[in-house]
């Protein structure tokens, strides 16, 4: 008799143990809701820096009648930061909205058309500077992978970061901005 008493103990020791659905359901309810905290912090994060940076004027609009176009190029938009801290991100005015983007440089400046985000205009005369960078803010590439464009507004310099859908063209496009930068200063003085 206490053999069978025995296997029988032993067969209940050797078993799988039942999962426990509240336990495990608990766990899944808190993850989910530790998830959904994480992401509800970074917008009141982005929406923190969006305030901050208020003071921003709005963006300009491109003229009626930009001229004809020197450069077109089709790519990404991959953000704007403070000129020469390529982590600031700036998210005013919807900079900071990651997009396709269609550039089209013309005399009067550099037209951004962003569909699904906010255009934006580039007069020739905030024109800075522009280089091929490897990063911006939430985008790194190999050496010479981005297109920076410096410009100017408000009081503040800017670099804005954009990625052609043909990067051999890239390296035109910070020729022709830096020509026409030396052209507009000449004027000027």
């Amino acid at each position: 008799m206490n053999l069978a008493a025995d296997a029988a103990a032993d067969a209940e020791r050797k078993s799988a143990e039942v999962t426990d659905w509240a336990a495990r359901i608990g766990w899944v309810v808190g993850l989910v809701l530790f998830v959904a905290f994480v992401y509800w912090l970074m917008r009141q994060g982005w929406k923190w820096r969006g305030s901050l940076q208020s003071d921003l004027p709005e963006l300009p609009q491109a003229p009626e009648a930009p001229g004809e176009a020197r450069l077109t190029m089709t790519g990404r938009y991959h953000g704007s930061t403070t000129a020469g801290q390529w982590l600031d991100r700036i998210v005013a005015h919807g900079l900071g909205v990651r997009s396709r983007a269609e550039l089209t440089l013309t005399d009067a400046g550099l037209a951004v058309v962003r569909p699904g985000a906010e255009d934006f205009f580039v007069p020739a005369g905030a024109l800075r500077g522009a280089r091929l960078d490897k990063g911006i803010a939430g985008k790194v590439l190999a050496e010479g992978g981005l297109l920076i464009v410096t410009w100017a507004h408000g009081d503040r310099q800017i670099d804005s970061g954009f990625r052609s859908d043909h990067a051999a063209e890239q390296t035109t496009w910070v020729d022709a901005i830096e020509n026409m930068i030396k052209t507009t200063e000449g004027t000027a003085r």
